[in-house]
């Protein structure tokens, strides 16, 4: 008991000198010494998932992309053998358990309409487009003048190929061409394609 209220003391005593003392001030930059003005990463994100390459910032809501892979749509199937299976959906369910209740450190590559294309990083995912191509839930994007590939996705699809991970061990239809055939039949008979 003695050593407890001893213990105790020490504590509160601790916690008066804390108080009493000011906040540290980092100290001023010398002349010619440089010092970056603005964060030098982004700040960390906790994210809402909206389909198996976008997310949301719970805080901001601003929208983010996964750069340069696509997954299957959430309405999506691939087929292995004569199984179904909804490979959209577990795009997403492989997005959403890599993201939930894990902060995000997300590097902007460019603008895109509303979104963010992003590379992002989690304590478990040190990229997660990589991670996602590697395990054959995502596929590389073509490469476009616009948009040149990243050489490690493609390595790392060539590695899910040949392993017959996830997507290769079925037969799917690449989601940018099932969109399109998707719109195509959904389009009035009569319109024209752009």
């Amino acid at each position: 008991m003695r050593r407890r209220s001893s213990v105790l003391g020490m504590l509160s005593g601790l916690l008066v000198l804390n108080g009493s003392m000011g906040v540290a001030q980092a100290p001023a930059a010398a002349p010619g010494v440089y010092s970056p003005k603005a964060a030098v990463q982004s700040p960390p994100l906790r994210v809402e998932v909206i389909d198996g390459t976008r997310f949301r910032d719970i805080e901001t809501h601003q929208l983010y992309r996964l750069y340069g892979i696509d997954t299957c749509t959430p309405d999506q199937s691939a087929r292995l053998g004569r199984q179904s299976w909804p490979c959209g959906t577990m795009a997403t369910a492989w997005l959403v358990t890599a993201t939930l209740n894990t902060w995000l450190a997300c590097a902007t590559l460019r603008e895109d309409a509303a979104e963010h294309l992003v590379r992002c990083a989690s304590a478990g995912h040190p990229d997660i487009a990589a991670d996602m191509v590697r395990e054959g839930v995502a596929v590389v994007m073509p490469a476009t003048p616009d948009d040149p590939g990243i050489r490690i996705y493609a390595q790392a699809e060539q590695d899910a190929r040949k392993a017959y991970r996830g997507l290769w061990s079925s037969t799917f239809q690449m989601p940018w061409d099932w969109r399109a055939s998707r719109d195509a039949k959904q389009r009035p008979a009569g319109e024209a394609t752009p």
